[in-house]
């Protein structure tokens, strides 16, 4: 795992997938054009940053990497499990609800957006496929990295046991107290595995999503697994934190793409 600059921006990519064929990044938030409170590289599009902002914010993490906007593919995120087979790029058609995509395309991008929320970076060197997933409470909880890797296999016969995947920058479990109702859905989603992710401290209930979702795909058999282990509450200067930042902030974005 490590930070690397590209001009004016600070992307983070991990050991595990930096590999021939592959091109990976989870972008920091500095580096863009958007003013408090999204400052600065902004890539969410329904939290009251102007549009050409958010325009101009993605041209250029596209940029730093050698894409194009032509080859992207992106999902109205919904904090659910369904998944999109990206075949091709979305160009003009309207965004789907989803929140995991794979693809075995090298002209596809695929970019998502996080703020707390778990991104689940998946790629298949033998078969030359990919997937990302966005995995919040409720996205564990519904099992979204299951649906990715078990759409991986069905679509292009990717094997588990042959997966890289890695679990970026997301609130971490000192940060991430929950309510009751989050503990009983992750009791009854969970079951036995519930008391691995659940701990109190100072009398409350916190969520490890890291572990949960660690082990969700260790239960299908994926044995790579690199975490990067950075909480987005604890590091405002790199990362957005819907919790740390009270709701008023922007969105960073992973992105994934093979290469011809």
């Amino acid at each position: 795992m490590s930070f690397r600059q590209a001009g004016d921006l600070r992307l983070f990519t991990f050991e595990t997938l930096d590999l021939p064929g592959l091109q990976h990044a989870v972008f920091t938030r500095r580096g863009g054009v958007s003013p408090a409170p999204w400052s600065s590289l902004n890539l969410g599009g329904t939290v009251g940053d102007e549009t050409p902002r958010v325009l101009e914010n993605k041209r250029r993490v596209l940029d730093s990497i050698g894409r194009t906007p032509a080859g992207l593919h992106e999902v109205w995120q919904v904090h659910s499990a369904d998944v999109v087979d990206a075949r091709e790029p979305r160009g003009q058609a309207a965004l789907v609800q989803a929140d995991a995509m794979i693809t075995a395309n090298a002209t596809v991008t695929l970019l998502m957006r996080f703020a707390d929320c778990v991104p689940v970076l998946l790629y298949d060197p033998v078969r030359q496929a990919i997937g990302l997933v966005h995995a919040g409470w409720l996205g564990t909880v519904r099992k979204a990295v299951v649906h990715a890797v078990r759409a991986l296999r069905a679509n292009y016969g990717s094997q588990p046991a042959d997966l890289l995947a890695a679990l970026g920058p997301s609130i971490g479990p000192d940060h991430y107290a929950v309510g009751e109702d989050v503990v009983r859905a992750v009791r009854e989603a969970l079951g036995p595995l519930a008391d691995e992710v659940l701990a109190v401290h100072d009398g409350r209930v916190h969520l490890d999503l890291w572990q949960a979702n660690r082990r969700l795909l260790e239960g299908e058999g994926v044995r790579s697994i690199e975490q990067a282990g950075l909480c987005t509450a604890c590091h405002p200067q790199d990362w957005y934190s819907h919790r740390g930042e009270g709701g008023k902030t922007g969105r960073f974005g992973a992105l994934m793409a093979l290469t011809a």
